[in-house]
């Protein structure tokens, strides 16, 4: 299958999570509309199933509030699509009070961070091998709450919901650098065999389902006035979309985080390489893939 590049044209397979309402349908519309084969990922099987019927699309159900249903996910994306261009991690959540998942992890940073960090890695060599473009859908709670402490990442001993999701956020955006440091091509001669293109953005403030159907305190800002002065899905897709379908590199800067179509100053913690670095092994450990601390952890015992 020849490699498709944004705006040739052989359709190209995009696979969205959290694309069954909100700003992920809207990319979703947008996109189908440009040409591409777009696979809808959602949670709710009537909404996803509503917008695949819809767009004559493909989907697929998870629920990332359960890791096995991402290993799921990844295995049905690797046996349908031999080749993925664009993976767009756009489902997320906030929730108003503590509470753990099935495997054990606090939920605002599982379904926000360790479920599209599990999902980009058991896709990572698909991903690379077609060079493809891995987008992030982050937030500007990751300057205003994130406080990432990777000594208490689950938030057992200091928890509030928009901490949690300020680190959630926070910690796409280090994922992002760290992705891009780990699977940038760095030439003809790198032991890189593909690269891989990703960059993170804000959406803006969208008037969607994301809060007013969640458990936060921010629901009742969708039911004022507030509520009627947010972005449509489409505006908030926007800054996705043109990272879908333009050239990272020369349009855009890889590894770096957007709104409205510029690089936006993020969180300052977002720029500590190490901590990037750390938190990547970190998760890794905790959705059981290889890491370096667990081989540490071997040799200590």
């Amino acid at each position: 299958m020849p490699e498709a590049t944004p705006g040739s044209l052989t359709p190209r397979t995009v696979v969205i999570t959290g694309a069954s309402d909100g700003i992920g349908a809207a990319a979703a519309r947008f996109l189908t509309r440009r040409g591409d084969n777009v696979v809808i990922v959602g949670r709710s099987p009537g909404k996803t199933r509503a917008i695949a019927g819809e767009l004559a699309s493909d989907y697929v159900i998870a629920d990332f509030a359960r890791l096995d249903d991402v290993r799921s996910l990844a295995q049905t994306l690797r046996e349908r699509y031999p080749v993925i261009h664009v993976l767009a991690n756009n489902a997320g959540g906030i929730m108003s009070k503590r509470e753990d998942t099935v495997d054990g992890h606090e939920k605002t940073l599982q379904v926000n961070h360790l479920a599209p960090f599990l999902l980009t890695n058991l896709l990572i060599d698909r991903l690379s091998a077609s060079r493809a473009i891995v987008i992030n859908t982050a937030s500007v709670a990751n300057s205003l709450y994130g406080r990432l402490d990777l000594s208490d990442l689950d938030a057992r001993q200091k928890y509030s919901p928009n901490r949690a999701y300020g680190n959630a956020k926070l910690a796409n955006i280090l994922f992002t650098r760290e992705l891009d440091f780990r699977y940038r091509d760095s030439g003809p001669e790198s032991a890189t065999p593909g690269a891989i293109a990703t960059a993170a953005f804000h959406p803006g403030i969208v008037g969607t389902s994301f809060a007013a159907d969640s458990t936060s305190h921010l629901r009742f800002v969708y039911r004022t006035v507030l509520g009627r002065l947010m972005l449509t899905p489409d505006r908030g897709a926007d800054t996705l979309n043109w990272l879908a379908t333009t050239r990272p590199g020369i349009d855009w800067v890889r590894g770096e985080y957007y709104e409205k179509r510029m690089i936006q100053k993020a969180n300052k913690r977002a720029y500590d390489t190490l901590l990037a670095h750390d938190l990547w092994e970190l998760s890794a450990e905790m959705v059981g893939l290889p890491s370096e601390r667990a081989g540490q952890s071997a040799l200590e015992h």
